[in-house]
């Protein structure tokens, strides 16, 4: 499974360094930082130093512009905060979620087995992901709420009630160990997906689907764009629960299509665009 590390708007060139180095420790290497307050911050003498030998971490990162560009080809994000948002995704500490991330993949193995036996073929999507994006904010203020609704979980590391602050790279530290435990330490990556499984849509077919929908019920009048309140990010993460896959996908874009044409005076019905026989 491909995992991956975004951190959003970095201001502390040595924690990119000491994030390197937490993630070479537990065998991860994709790491995105977007809009970083250095545009040099990859190159800079405290990042190297305190990436203490993680390089390559370093010369394979990315920049980018926008948190979009940072999660392509991911499938289920995990955003990371200190506090409980009132609403979004739900907030698990990371060993309760990658437990039941497993179970649904353990779900998914035991169904695969059956299929060798009955004559009938699975198409439900029970595997967790196929591409895993962990995101975290800014050391002054963390994440900002509207990404944190874009995620499937908000993840959550037990600390000290009365003290719970974390470095940035000290809490990728943690969350990385959790989940290379989870995959099996390095024994083995026990939350493989299989190739026959139907694949998930990734974060841009989300978020192009959000934005297709959000113009169709402003079409319909559904969506008061002047007080959209959190139907948005209420969609987002119903689409986000019904992991879907780039078919349905295309058949949920093709509904808020023709919600628009219904709405519009020169919507004409295929049927009835037809010529007679």
């Amino acid at each position: 499974m491909k995992t991956r590390f975004i951190l959003i708007n970095t201001s502390h060139a040595g924690n990119v360094g000491a994030a390197a180095r937490a993630m070479k420790t537990m065998g991860f290497g994709d790491m995105v930082l977007v809009a970083p307050r250095w545009a040099n911050v990859l190159r800079r003498e405290e990042t190297i130093q305190r990436a203490s030998g993680a390089l390559d971490v370093l010369h394979n990162a990315r920049i980018v512009d926008t948190l979009d560009e940072a999660l392509d080809g991911m499938t289920h994000l995990c955003a990371t905060a200190m506090t409980a948002r009132d609403f979004g995704p739900p907030t698990r500490s990371p060993r309760e979620h990658f437990e039941l991330l497993l179970k649904k993949e353990h779900f998914r193995q035991q169904i695969s087995h059956l299929e060798a036996y009955f004559p009938y073929k699975n198409t439900e999507n029970t595997s967790p992901a196929t591409g895993m994006a962990f995101l975290f904010g800014s050391e002054r203020f963390g994440m900002r709420n509207e990404d944190v609704y874009r995620c499937h979980v908000c993840l959550r590391i037990p600390t000290n009630p009365t003290f719970g602050s974390l470095n940035l790279a000290a809490a990728i530290q943690l969350i990385a160990y959790e989940w290379r435990l989870a995959l099996g330490g390095f024994g083995g990556d026990t939350a493989q997906t299989n190739d026959d499984n139907r694949p998930l849509a990734d974060a841009a077919h989300i978020a192009g689907l959000l934005q297709h929908w959000e113009k169709a019920l402003v079409d319909i009048d559904f969506l008061d764009p002047a007080a959209p309140k959190k139907l948005m990010p209420r969609l987002n993460q119903l689409f986000n629960r019904a992991q879907l896959s780039p078919e349905e996908i295309h058949i949920l874009r093709g509904i808020a299509k023709a919600m628009s044409q219904a709405a519009s005076a020169t919507y004409v019905p295929q049927s009835a665009s037809k010529t007679p026989d």
